[in-house]
């Protein structure tokens, strides 16, 4: 069970998820900052929640844990479309 990928987009597994935990990541960024969870093209809006379901089992407390909120740019740019010619 621990070979069980939980972000896709970087290859993060749910062990290293764990391990990020041990290691004192009590939040989202928390995790992030360890192990990249978040961190590829859809910028955890696939993995979060997943995430967050570990840190409510893993914890155990009764509130939500600190969440990331979206960042720009929400999809990738070309630098061509950004650079005037």
């Amino acid at each position: 069970m621990d070979d069980t990928i939980i972000c896709r987009c970087e290859d993060v597994y749910l062990s290293e998820i764990l391990g990020a935990i041990e290691e004192g990541g009590n939040s989202f960024p928390g995790i992030k900052k360890r192990v990249r969870v978040g961190m590829g093209y859809c910028q955890g809006r696939v993995c979060q929640p997943m995430v967050s379901n570990i840190l409510l089992a893993t914890c155990q407390r009764n509130t939500r844990p600190v969440l990331q909120r979206a960042q720009p740019p929400i999809r990738p740019v070309l630098l061509g479309d950004i650079i005037k010619k």
